[in-house]
């Protein structure tokens, strides 16, 4: 895993060791769920970077964002910023099904996430995310 020079705080805290401190925070199922969900994640991709954003959001890159991770009242949220582009065969994504971009998984307590198919989703982002930025500079060079 990489991490972000630019998602050190003032205090000079890394994005991981901010993410590290909001599963301290939570420390009932949404904790230990997040923190499953983001081993998945990471082992998804050893080059995937962890962000810390939107006043306490952790955030997985990887050539562009893949996925933002919030924890509420009632369920831990994975949201993929692309995720109406990207393939589900196994239906992990269950919220912004209507969406024309972003797809989320809303995990509820007692809910058991396939980490097989979550690292799929995980690395069909990173996929789609290489796509964007070759065709991007594809373009450019055009120019």
């Amino acid at each position: 895993m990489k991490i972000s020079m630019s998602s050190k705080d003032e205090g000079g805290a890394s994005a991981s060791e901010r993410i590290d401190a909001r599963i301290r925070e939570l420390d009932d199922w949404r904790g230990k769920t997040l923190a499953s969900l983001r081993n998945t994640i990471l082992d998804a991709d050893p080059e995937i970077t962890e962000e810390w954003k939107w006043m306490g959001s952790p955030v997985w890159s990887r050539d562009g964002m893949i996925a933002v991770g919030n924890a509420h009242k009632d369920k831990v949220k994975l949201t993929f910023s692309h995720g109406a582009s990207l393939p589900d065969p196994d239906r992990l994504f269950n919220n912004g099904l209507n969406g024309k971009v972003w797809r989320a998984i809303d995990v509820s307590e007692g809910d058991e996430i396939d980490a097989d198919a979550l690292k799929a989703l995980v690395r069909a982002a990173i996929a789609y995310n290489r796509a964007k930025k070759k065709r991007a500079k594809s373009a450019k060079a055009k120019d």
